[in-house]
C-alpha cells in the first residue's frame, strides 16, 4: 500500500503475505506506523491496496464495485471501531436496530435481535441509553453487539480496548472471544495490549509494513519465556 500526497510516496505496507484460517481468533500487532490499521482496514475492503489482492471467504474482494463491496461487508464482515462509532442520537437498542436494517432486516425482526445482543453483552438494563449516558466499556459492548448483530462471519476490531480500563478491557476481549466462538466468526483484532494475547489463536506481528513473524498459542506456551517466536 503506497500513499501519495504530491509527489511524495509513502510506503505503507510492502509485500504482505497473509492467510487465516476459519474460526481463527488471529491478532495484528506492532508499533505505531507499523500498518497494523491500514492492513485491517484493507482486508475489510474499506481501503484499495495500490497492489496485490484480498481473498474472503473465497471471493477476490478487490476485483469488486464499490457497491458490490457494500454489499459483500454489509453481508460478511462486522466492524469495531477504536472510538466506538455509535449514532449520538439514537439509543444503544437503536444503534443495533440500525445496523440490522441494513442488512435487510425487518423492523419487528430488528428490534427482537437487538435486545438479544444487549442480553448478550450485558446491557439488557441499558437499552433505552443514549450513548452519552453510558461508560466507555458500555459502549464498546454496545458496539460488539452491532458489530455482531446479523451473525457476521468475519468479525474486525481495531483497538477494542484502546479507551478502556484494564478490567474493562479485558471483559471486553472475552466477550469478543466467546461471542465470535458461539457464531464461529473468524476474527481480526488490531492492539497494541499485550494483556489480551491470550485470547489469540495466533499473533502476527508487524514492523515497518512488513511481517515480522508470526507465533501459535502453543508456541507461546511451549517456549515459557515471554518470548514469542
Amino acid at each position: 500500500m503506497v500513499f501519495r500526497t504530491g509527489s511524495v510516496e509513502t510506503r505503507v505496507l510492502k509485500g504482505i503475505d497473509l492467510t487465516v484460517s476459519a474460526g481463527e481468533i488471529r491478532l495484528l500487532m506492532g508499533p505505531s506506523g507499523s500498518g497494523k490499521t491500514t492492513l485491517l482496514s484493507i482486508l475489510a475492503g474499506i481501503l484499495t491496496p495500490t497492489g496485490g489482492r484480498v481473498n474472503l471467504l473465497g471471493q477476490e474482494i478487490t476485483g469488486l464495485s464499490r457497491r458490490q463491496l457494500a454489499r459483500f461487508r454489509r453481508r460478511h464482515i462486522g466492524f469495531i471501531f477504536q472510538d466506538f462509532n455509535l449514532f449520538p442520537a439514537l439509543t444503544a437498542a437503536e444503534n443495533i436496530e440500525l445496523a440490522l436494517k441494513i442488512k435487510q432486516r425487518s423492523t419487528a425482526e430488528a428490534k427482537r435481535l437487538a435486545a438479544e445482543y444487549l442480553e448478550q453483552v450485558g446491557l439488557a438494563d441499558r437499552a433505552r441509553h443514549l450513548p452519552k449516558d453510558l461508560s466507555g466499556g458500555q459502549k464498546q459492548r454496545v458496539a460488539i453487539a452491532r458489530a455482531l448483530a446479523g451473525s457476521p462471519k468475519i468479525l474486525m476490531a481495531d483497538e477494542p480496548t484502546a479507551a478502556l480500563d484494564s478490567k474493562t478491557g479485558q471483559t471486553v476481549v472475552a466477550l469478543i472471544q466467546n461471542l465470535a466462538k458461539e457464531k464461529g466468526c473468524t476474527v481480526l483484532m488490531v492492539t497494541h495490549d499485550p494483556r489480551i494475547t491470550d485470547a489469540a489463536d495466533r499473533i502476527t506481528h508487524l514492523e515497518d509494513g512488513l511481517i515480522s513473524h508470526s507465533s501459535s498459542w502453543q508456541t507461546r506456551e511451549v517456549g515459557g519465556n515471554g518470548v514469542i517466536g
